[in-house]
């Protein structure tokens, strides 16, 4: 933890950017019934039955000493999914940097057997 709380301290160097990345699933949910509109005298009237419409991943990243993020979404939360959010990270977001310093959480996903499921070493 340590080691994390330091990462935070340093001052800021754009060649050795220190990202924080997370993820979440997130419930896709819709309406089995229109809602009634609202009307005078009483509220907009809506059922609480719902139909499920799958999952969304949402990947995070945030740069807080440059004050940047970047939020991609995907259908699934899979080691190819979580290599994909890294490659492009480091090939389109930071593409002439020496060194990402990145900050997560330890996933069953994230580690270094995801990168070599989806990409040749």
């Amino acid at each position: 933890m340590e080691d994390i709380l330091e990462g935070y301290r340093r001052p800021y160097d754009p060649a050795y950017p220190v990202v924080c990345m997370d993820e979440s699933s997130k419930q896709l949910i819709g309406e089995v019934s229109k809602p009634i509109p609202a009307a005078p005298g009483h509220p907009k009237l809506e059922d609480d039955e719902y139909v499920r419409n799958g999952v969304a991943e949402i990947f995070l990243e945030v740069e807080p000493l440059a004050g940047r993020r970047h939020v991609e979404v995907t259908e699934h939360r899979t080691r190819i999914d979580w290599a994909n959010n890294i490659k492009n990270m480091l090939d389109l977001r930071y593409p002439g940097v020496k060194k990402v310093i990145l900050v997560m959480d330890n996933l069953n996903t994230h580690d270094i057997a995801s990168l070599y499921e989806a990409f040749h070493p």
